[in-house]
């Protein structure tokens, strides 16, 4: 009999924000299993490095983080055939997944190639989106609002057209597209009605107005609300 996979949403940072669902099985798991840079320590198994028992086997995940080489592929179908291994010998394998697995998580792509050949479960887990509304004091929307979330890396101009079409919008994936981000916030006229924060929940966790924003400094675990009228209960 096969073990199963877990894809276990540790949330954004904080390590008190995993659930009590992803504690279990994190912690009676054989195997545990977490993306990380090719040289250097993962944040996602940082987070639950309190909640370790000891005894495990743990395999880093390692690729590359450049974003014009990410998904790296091979990387995940390495992964699949050693995780694949531990399975088929009966071992339960817990991959760790920063926020939820199902949203932009690096989970989904071990999903994809090992979903039809073994026990999955997904446990989610709290979302850098929602942590960010926390950090800041800024609720997503309301009543009838439509959000729109908005991945940095786009052009301008879709940047542009999905921002001017919606009540609310995050803005995620930062980084170096930061200046891009806030030059067509300001073209809308929706920057005094936007909201910054960088590693929402972690200990150097940072909120800051647009214009104090150093472009050159902005990390990828950073994002901007923006609210059309400025507060979603106003």
């Amino acid at each position: 009999m096969s073990g199963t996979l877990y894809g276990l949403g540790v949330g954004p940072g904080d390590p008190e924000l995993i659930t009590l669902k992803a504690l279990r099985l994190l912690r009676s798991s054989t195997v545990v299993a977490y993306p990380a840079p090719e040289h250097g320590d993962s944040l996602a198994r940082a987070i639950v490095a309190g909640h370790l028992p000891g005894g495990q086997t743990e395999v880093a995940i390692r690729m590359p983080m450049l974003v014009e080489r990410f998904p790296a592929q091979e990387v995940y179908d390495r992964a699949a055939a050693e995780l694949g291994d531990h399975l088929a010998a009966g071992r339960d394998v817990a991959v760790l997944c920063e926020g939820d697995p199902f949203f932009y998580g690096s989970f989904m792509y071990l999903f994809g190639r090992m979903a039809e050949r073994f026990p999955v479960q997904v446990v989610p887990g709290v979302s850098s989106l929602t942590a960010c509304a926390a950090a800041l004091g800024a609720p997503l929307a309301a009543r009838n609002d439509v959000l729109t979330v908005v991945p940095a890396p786009l052009p301008a101009d879709q940047l542009r057209e999905r921002l001017a079409q919606t009540d609310a919008a995050a803005i995620m994936k930062l980084g170096r597209h930061f200046a891009k981000v806030r030059d067509v916030l300001e073209e809308l006229g929706l920057d005094s009605r936007s909201r910054y924060v960088e590693r929402a929940t972690m200990a150097n966790q940072r909120l800051l107005p647009l214009d104090q924003v150093d472009a050159d400094s902005v990390p990828y675990f950073s994002m901007v609300l923006v609210h059309r009228r400025g507060e979603a209960w106003a």
